[in-house]
């Protein structure tokens, strides 16, 4: 990929205040896209378009709850008032904390929560985002799902539910737009350490022992560039080939077999 591929593209990440989200953001920056990050933070989704100005990157912050309907319309619209079209849509935008405790005292309102953000938000924001896609050269939808859309820990239901359920969004939006033109491919991260990635009031120091690293065959915990750098590949033409495919990035952690 060329060095100018993305000057003058417009990406939308959603919940790009911090993490993964914001490391993206700011890779897609670098590499001369407008950016425009979504989030529900305000505070942090502030902070992040301070912190990416301040670096001379071109980036924006709208306040939107992509759950809502309404909002993911307004947001598109406003897109579409700034910048016209849009090269790329990344859903990244999620609920993380995956344990919801036993299965008996399970609030079927938290689980419907979840799947609101992390499965109907991204259909809504494709949904919504299409009409400037089609506009754009070679557009690219991104969804960000979870190594735990294919294994689980206990008591995780609504999380990893809603991660393979958008492992499958993906290969049905990548045959569905067809006709637009339309790429679709996910990203499945596995442990992302984002302590020094977040909002100023809530960073931290990550500090990860032997054991930690060990599970990794690489030898050490992802880091948001790792997917920044798959990303900034996926979106581009030259992944033109590539659609309703789901890439892990993992550092190797879930084909390493692990006995108890």
């Amino acid at each position: 990929m060329s060095n100018t591929y993305y000057h003058n593209k417009t990406v939308l990440i959603t919940g790009g205040a911090q993490g993964i989200g914001l490391g993206m953001a700011f890779g897609f920056a670098q590499a001369g896209a407008y950016v425009v990050i979504t989030d529900k933070d305000q505070e942090a989704g502030k902070q992040a378009e301070q912190w990416l100005q301040e670096q001379s990157l071109k980036a924006e912050f709208i306040l939107c709850d992509i759950s809502v309907e309404a909002d993911v319309q307004a947001l598109m619209q406003q897109v579409k008032e700034k910048r016209q079209s849009l090269d790329a849509l990344i859903n990244n935008a999620g609920l993380a904390d995956p344990f919801m405790g036993p299965l008996q005292n399970l609030d079927m309102a938290d689980f419907d929560k979840v799947l609101a953000v992390n499965l109907r938000g991204p259909l809504l924001c494709a949904k919504y985002a299409l009409p400037l896609l089609q506009k754009a050269g070679h557009p690219a939808i991104l969804n960000i799902s979870s190594t735990r859309a294919f294994m689980s820990e206990p008591e995780t239901f609504a999380y990893s539910a809603s991660k393979g359920g958008l492992e499958a969004l993906t290969h049905s939006l990548a045959v569905s737009l067809t006709e637009e033109r339309v790429r679709v491919n996910a990203i499945a991260p596995g442990w992302i350490e984002v302590g020094d990635w977040k909002k100023q009031e809530d960073k931290y120091e990550p500090q990860h022992t032997k054991e930690d690293k060990a599970q990794h065959p690489v030898g050490r915990v992802g880091q948001p560039q790792d997917i920044a750098e798959a990303a900034l590949f996926l979106c581009s033409d030259k992944a033109g080939f590539i659609t309703g495919q789901s890439l892990t990035i993992d550092g190797g952690m879930t084909v390493k077999m692990i006995y108890a």
